[in-house]
């Protein structure tokens, strides 16, 4: 019984092994991509003088987030390799980390709604003021008002904070919204670029054929409040992946760990049979003491 249980302890520790290596190199691998594809763009941002506003940049975004995956999946990479315990530790407890800030976030965001919506409306109207002078907000707000039909973050009066939209601008984009906000878009159509002309002077009742008078904010959380199965498999793709990591490295530590209680060292070659044996079976060896016996 006692080699049936030290042949299920290797295997355990085999597969253990594998799955971690296989998972830690996929997320590196990821990682590097993200943090590639950031600096790119954080090249390119620099090169055409985009937005100056860290919040709103998402090259910042995918550099910090490359950054964090390529650092923590690496340490994952080298400890399972080496079985090192401390990096194996360092990897567990930062992946548990992460997934607890991602849950408090998640939940204050929602228990604190009403400062959340005020920050990310304050931050959009920052974004709006720099508008044309900025080629990444630029593209996500027109992407965001034709896919949610909307204009500004609050209502499209927060147009006005725009230098060329306010009311006292010369031009004629003056008292006016982007074309984005429009009513009636079609794709492949040439856009009418001053359909929204002197929209900001008039009443919301008389604009409804005319250009979407609903702020993005509230369209984007009805949208999330519609689609709330979407959302809810969005947010399980982004936390279950983590969760297995830190059950699979946990498991991983304890097999590295029973080791070095058994033994006083870690030694692979002990789990094949060589060296002293230990006295009594480690937590996996008890675990296979309860399965039928090997032929």
């Amino acid at each position: 019984m006692s080699n049936d249980v030290r042949y299920c302890e290797r295997i355990s520790y085999l597969f253990l092994k594998f799955i971690l290596i296989g998972y830690s190199t996929i997320f590196w691998l990821i990682g590097g991509f993200i943090l590639a594809i950031g600096i790119y763009a954080e090249v390119e941002r620099q090169r055409y003088k985009t937005l100056e506003g860290v919040f709103l940049a998402p090259a910042i975004i995918l550099i910090v987030l490359g950054i964090v995956m390529f650092i923590v999946s690496f340490i994952g990479v080298l400890s399972s390799l080496r079985d090192n315990l401390l990096l194996l530790k360092v990897f567990l407890y930062t992946l548990t980390i992460c997934l607890i800030l991602e849950l408090l976030g998640g939940i204050l965001a929602l228990a604190f709604r009403n400062q959340t919506v005020h920050l990310l409306n304050k931050n959009i109207r920052k974004g709006m003021v720099n508008y044309y002078d900025d080629l990444d907000f630029k593209n996500i707000m027109d992407f965001v008002q034709r896919k949610f039909k909307c204009c500004g973050g609050t209502e499209y009066l927060d147009w006005q904070v725009n230098m060329y939209h306010n009311c006292s601008a010369p031009g004629p984009l003056a008292c006016g919204v982007p074309y984005t906000c429009c009513v009636g878009l079609q794709p492949q159509v040439v856009a009418n670029t001053l359909c929204g002309h002197q929209v900001l002077e008039k009443q919301r009742l008389d604009l409804q054929k005319v250009i979407h008078v609903r702020g993005c904010t509230d369209a984007i959380f009805i949208w999330f409040m519609d689609n709330y199965k979407i959302m809810a498999g969005l947010l399980l793709g982004i936390l279950l992946p983590q969760f297995f990591g830190v059950i699979i490295s946990w498991l991983y530590i304890t097999r590295v760990e029973d080791a070095i209680s058994e033994f006083g060292h870690y030694q692979d070659g002990l789990l094949e049979g060589e060296g002293p044996q230990p006295k009594e079976p480690s937590r996996l060896g008890a675990l296979c003491q309860c399965l039928p016996e090997f032929d």
